[in-house]
């Protein structure tokens, strides 16, 4: 596997990592700072989405160009070779829409989770003044 798979490998599943901690139940003590670090990773893994559409032309590349495999004309150990390319480059497009649907799970979680303490220190305040 090569560096950029492996990178886009963990770059979503940190991605995954934080989606499960912000929806965790019973966090809420480490949930501030949770929104704050998530929030801020979100702009640098925001680089993710054109990392991946490079990703995806390497394997419409890799794809156009490879050599077919049509009948009697390979050897068994050529269309072995040629499946197992055709399994990496399957693998590699679904590991590209994991990350890709990972982030925005995260910026909609995210958003959601900020926008759901902000309407609670508005409760809280309208209470406040009430009481």
């Amino acid at each position: 596997m090569a560096l950029e798979w492996v990178v886009l490998g963990y770059a979503a599943a940190a991605e995954a990592i934080m989606v499960i901690l912000l929806t965790m139940p019973g966090l809420d003590a480490l949930r501030k700072g949770l929104i704050a670090v998530t929030r801020n990773l979100l702009k640098p893994f925001l680089s993710i989405i054109p990392f991946c559409l490079f990703l995806l032309m390497d394997i419409y590349w890799k794809y156009e160009t490879r050599p077919s495999c049509d009948g009697d004309s390979c050897t068994p150990s050529e269309h072995l070779r040629h499946q197992k390319s055709i399994m990496k480059s399957q693998r590699n497009a679904l590991l590209i829409a994991s990350a890709l649907v990972f982030y925005w799970i995260l910026y909609s979680v995210t958003n959601l989770v900020v926008r759901i303490e902000q309407l609670n220190q508005r409760v809280e305040r309208l209470r406040n003044n009430r009481g």
